[in-house]
């Protein structure tokens, strides 16, 4: 019988085989909760030590990302990167991550479709023709006027 959390948490994850160790993962529910080592986690105290401290960590990199965003540099990928930190310890994040990861394959797929692919480059071609149209009016009826050519 499924309990209502099993329903909300979606199928089983596909079968792999971890190339390292050959273990076959075939049919495990994906591990949530978690990650420290069996010491931190039989202390208390150490275990909500360790917590905030990947929190700390986890928070730095994401407004690391976040101030990258308008500024040159990964932003995006530092951002899920804090996030993958956060998902090491807490279920939320590791919820979150999950869904990330199956919205941006989704996103993949259906950019990869060649209806979708046909119409983007419809869409490109006629505003890069907008574009040149509306540059040429300019030219056309301003000229183009070097800025050492400026008069004052």
């Amino acid at each position: 019988m499924n309990a209502e959390s099993d329903e909300r948490q979606g199928a089983v994850a596909p079968a792999t085989t971890d190339v390292a160790t050959g273990d076959d993962t075939q049919g495990k529910e994906p591990v949530f909760g978690s990650r420290a080592p069996q010491f931190i986690q039989r202390s208390r105290t150490l275990h909500l030590s360790w917590q905030v401290g990947v929190f700390i960590v986890g928070l730095a990199v994401v407004v690391a990302g976040i101030i990258m965003l308008p500024l040159p540099g990964p932003g995006w990928l530092v951002i899920f990167g804090g996030m993958a930190i956060w998902a090491t310890e807490f279920v939320w994040a590791q919820l979150v991550l999950r869904w990330t990861k199956r919205k941006v394959t989704e996103a993949a797929q259906r950019a990869l479709d060649p209806k979708v692919r046909k119409r983007n480059l419809i869409l490109t071609t006629i505003g890069l023709v907008i574009c040149a149209a509306a540059i040429s009016v300019y030219v056309w009826k301003f000229g183009i006027v070097m800025p050492w050519k400026i008069k004052e």
